[in-house]
């Protein structure tokens, strides 16, 4: 007898189970219990009552994200494993014990196989946002797994409260597991960041884009670089640290731009003379400046959360491609991503095509970028592909 409460998918719908995809939808559903609570652990099986899979189970359109599709019990052996692969598979990335990156992702959600779980790693503390109930619910096990299998950490943080369900989250604060608030810097490729995770953006800094900060370094040198929607200066400090000219920082956020000087200062003591910060809207920015750049970086914000914002989405990426291609010096280089899980590298492609044709500039594609290896895609997930981006050469 199965352990835990027993979910039965309609004929037909076993088989995205069978292929290993993580979700369950709820229209797959033949019959539960309705008694069944957000969060619950829950077995699957198929219509002729076979086992498929164990899950998260949720009243909404993803009823079922899958922990494991072994009929094995979701205790503290579980988690300590889930740690260990994960941690495993960084070590052997060269993430761990290296002097010039310190910070990295510990846990990628579905690419993890722990689909709704993110866990950051910043030096010695690590930083754990749940996107599932059932995760949630779990956080205990899962701290006490880091604590187990990473043992250089000595500061847990539940960051999950703005990811959950309201109706979930309303009594929930984020709060310290393990430690207190203590100043973290961040060291990525020798460039050193100040964290601010408990009111900085995601868990406090955008690990995705690692390599493609490094990549940008070596096109920086002796150029004017313009650097928007730049949260806490990421692309920034490397342009600066790879002899750059003259850069300018631009996010609309008071405290972005205050965290671009704190970054400026503890990577070159009293401050660079080259840096520019501009506290303003991107595009008020293009409509209200002349300047022109050798190198732009365009990493906005996701314009689309959901599949019914993409239309307005792609314009709007069409809009801002444009404005950097209308910007760029003869000869220039354009860095441009999109992180819209629902807009596809194809779209996102054509997009930058179109913006390229409605500002008339010869434009070549240098580089595909994606997000680093620390947020693996399972294979089985390809929605998990959801940073991409085009480094261009623009004529």
């Amino acid at each position: 007898m199965s352990k835990y409460p027993i979910i039965q998918l309609k004929k037909g719908k076993e088989t995205s189970p069978q292929r290993f995809h993580p979700w369950i939808f709820s229209g797959a559903m033949q019959s539960f219990d309705v008694n069944l609570k957000d969060g619950d652990i829950v077995e699957i099986v198929d219509y002729k009552n076979n086992f498929l899979c164990i899950g998260h189970f949720y009243h909404g359109s993803i009823a079922i994200k899958i922990l494991t599709f072994k009929q094995e019990e979701i205790n503290q052996d579980f988690w300590n494993h889930k740690i260990k692969q994960a941690f495993l598979l960084r070590k052997n990335l060269g993430l761990v014990d290296n002097k010039s990156t310190n910070c990295f992702r510990l846990i990628h959600a579905e690419g993890d196989n722990c689909a709704g779980l993110i866990i950051d790693i910043y030096d010695t503390t690590a930083v754990i946002q749940c996107h599932s109930i059932g995760m949630h619910r779990s956080i205990n096990e899962i701290k006490n797994a880091i604590e187990n299998e990473v043992i250089f950490i000595d500061t847990i943080y539940d960051k999950s409260a703005a990811y959950l369900p309201k109706e979930y989250a309303n009594e929930l604060a984020n709060h310290y597991l393990k430690g207190e608030q203590k100043e973290i810097i961040a060291i990525e490729n020798n460039n050193k960041f100040l964290i601010d995770i408990e009111h900085g953006q995601k868990t406090g800094f955008f690990l995705d884009q690692r390599d493609n900060r490094n990549l940008l370094a070596h096109y920086c040198k002796d150029k004017n670089v313009l650097n928007t929607y730049c949260y806490s200066g990421g692309f920034s400090i490397y342009a600066l640290n790879n002899q750059a000219k003259e850069v300018v920082s631009i996010d609309s956020s008071k405290i972005a731009m205050e965290l671009v000087g704190k970054n400026i200062e503890i990577n070159f003591n009293t401050g660079n003379k080259n840096h520019y910060s501009i506290c303003d809207d991107v595009f008020h920015f293009f409509k209200i400046s002349d300047l022109n750049f050798d190198v732009i970086i365009l990493d906005p914000p996701a314009f689309a959360k959901n599949i019914a914002k993409r239309h307005n989405a792609v314009q709007a990426y069409k809009r801002l491609n444009a404005e950097g291609f209308k910007r760029i010096n003869k000869g220039g280089i354009i860095f441009t991503f999109s992180c819209s899980q629902v807009v596809d590298k194809e779209l996102f492609y054509a997009t930058v095509m179109s913006a390229a044709i409605e500002a008339n500039r010869d434009v070549k594609i240098l580089h595909y970028l994606s997000q680093p290896a620390d947020h693996p895609i399972n294979i089985f997930h390809p929605e998990g592909s959801y940073l991409k981006g085009l480094v261009l050469y623009v004529d």
